[in-house]
């Protein structure tokens, strides 16, 4: 029995290093509905995660809530030490 409990740990473990790896998933996870439909992941290159957003409204609001998402976003893993966004196409 104790096989299966370490095989399934490893399992939970690995899953979780490939969605901390993966920015798009991580966004995802972290993001509300309302914030999704309006960012797209642009790049995600040394630490630094560039978004997209549709427009200068929400460029300001997520700029005033910048910390807020990138706490969010740390939580569930530790590789974005900074946000950048740009008004760009959600497509």
């Amino acid at each position: 029995m104790e096989a299966i409990k370490d095989t399934v740990i490893n399992v939970i473990e690995d899953l979780r290093a490939k969605i901390s790896n993966n920015p798009q998933a991580l966004l995802k996870r972290v993001l509300t509905k309302k914030e999704s439909q309006h960012i797209k992941l642009n790049y995600f290159k040394k630490g630094i995660l560039s978004l997209h957003v549709d427009s200068s409204s929400w460029l300001y609001i997520l700029t005033l809530q910048k910390e807020e998402l990138l706490a969010r976003i740390n939580k569930k893993s530790n590789t974005v030490k900074d946000i950048r966004f740009r008004i760009g196409e959600i497509k």
